[in-house]
């Protein structure tokens, strides 16, 4: 594997990507060097604030279709592994090559979506393989940290899997966890978009795509539902001028949708309108974002986004997760992040026999806040 300094990915910016020991020394370099009882404040204060959490995506729980009242054999082996090697890594060494340090207390685990495999197909046995695919998902991830196998609270969101036109049981499902969901301070009036606090910093979890932008007219190819319009009030509400840390998650990727908006043209077959993704990049603009994560592309990717291009040398910290447990394959990730008022720092967890056994890869990714 590359190291950070030569594995193009790993390259934020110049600026951003510190050469250190550890992650601490990083996230701590603002306090200066001084020693005593002040530094040593100062230091304890910065610490007490960082939050640490996972981001898992395109779990993908699969009901077999033959057998529709259970999980497919592949499926359950390759999800429940996936707790296991969660509940386990609290407490485990973080090699030099990644950092440095020891994973600590997760304050919970963000899903990036695709949490089921079916929702996406209706009728006939799909119906009963969602009701399978769900429940499997809610007995491992659970929600609160106490009533499933996983030791942490649950923020899914929806991806174009589970409920790609804007329908069905993942929806309903989620709107029933949102009621219930430790911690959430704001939901939309749908009851599927929601934000809340960890720490320094504002979470907004916020579905398949960001949109849609009231002056393209065009059907969209996955209902946005009102996302956009709950992200803009959610910031100016819950945020404000404070310039306080945001992380942000959604399901689809934006690289390969970001381009020209035309309002009057064609969107060639894309997953998400060109307009949508720059109303969504415009929408940031004035906030504080320490870091947007999404799924789908089953592939890890790190980079900078500017809104216009589709890798740019400055802009907004972007990290697209690998796929977490789906059943067709050996090789998953997902991502260990910590945050405190001064960076965010990100490393990947992969396995390559289906979580069997896991390590974390030989680079880290660490920027810090503009603001």
């Amino acid at each position: 594997m590359p190291s950070p300094e030569t594995d193009p990915s790993a390259h934020l910016s110049r600026r951003d990507f510190l050469a250190r020991s550890t992650a601490a020394s990083v996230l701590g370099a603002g306090v200066g060097a001084s020693s005593g009882p002040a530094a040593a404040r100062a230091a304890a204060s910065v610490a007490s604030e960082r939050v640490r959490f996972f981001v898992v995506g395109d779990t993908h729980f699969l009901a077999d279709a033959g057998s529709p009242a259970e999980l497919a054999g592949r499926s359950a082996e390759v999800c429940g592994r996936l707790i296991d090697t969660l509940n386990g890594l609290p407490g485990a060494s973080i090699p030099a090559a990644a950092g440095g340090g020891e994973v600590g207390r997760a304050a919970g685990l963000i899903h990036a979506g695709d949490v089921i495999d079916t929702g996406d197909k209706t009728g006939g046995v799909h119906d009963r393989m969602q009701l399978t695919e769900w429940s499997a998902f809610t007995d491992e991830f659970g929600l609160t940290g106490a009533d499933g196998r996983l030791a942490v609270p649950v923020y899914e969101v929806f991806g174009n899997h589970d409920a790609p036109h804007g329908t069905g049981l993942a929806l309903e499902k989620i709107k029933e966890r949102n009621k219930r969901r430790p911690a959430v301070g704001n939901v939309s009036d749908n009851g599927l978009h929601y934000s809340w606090d960890w720490g320094p910093a504002h979470f907004v979890n916020l579905g398949i795509i960001v949109g849609g932008d009231k002056s393209v007219t065009r059907k969209r190819r996955y209902a946005a539902l009102d996302s956009l319009d709950f992200l803009v009030a959610d910031l100016r509400d819950r945020v404000g001028s404070s310039r306080r840390p945001v992380v942000i998650t959604h399901h689809l990727d934006i690289a390969r949708h970001t381009g020209p908006c035309d309002p009057a043209g064609s969107v060639g077959g894309k997953e998400w309108d060109p307009c949508d993704v720059r109303a969504f990049y415009d929408a940031l603009q004035q906030f504080n974002i320490a870091a947007i994560f999404y799924g789908h592309t089953h592939a890890r990717e790190v980079f900078r986004w500017d809104g216009l291009s589709k890798k740019a040398a400055s802009g907004l910290s972007v990290f697209n997760v690998d796929n977490g447990a789906h059943f067709k394959g050996l090789k998953q990730a997902f991502f260990y992040v910590e945050l405190d008022s001064r960076g965010v720092t990100v490393r990947e967890y992969k396995t390559e026999d289906a979580w069997q056994t896991g390590s974390f890869t030989p680079q880290v990714w660490t920027s810090m806040h503009v603001g």
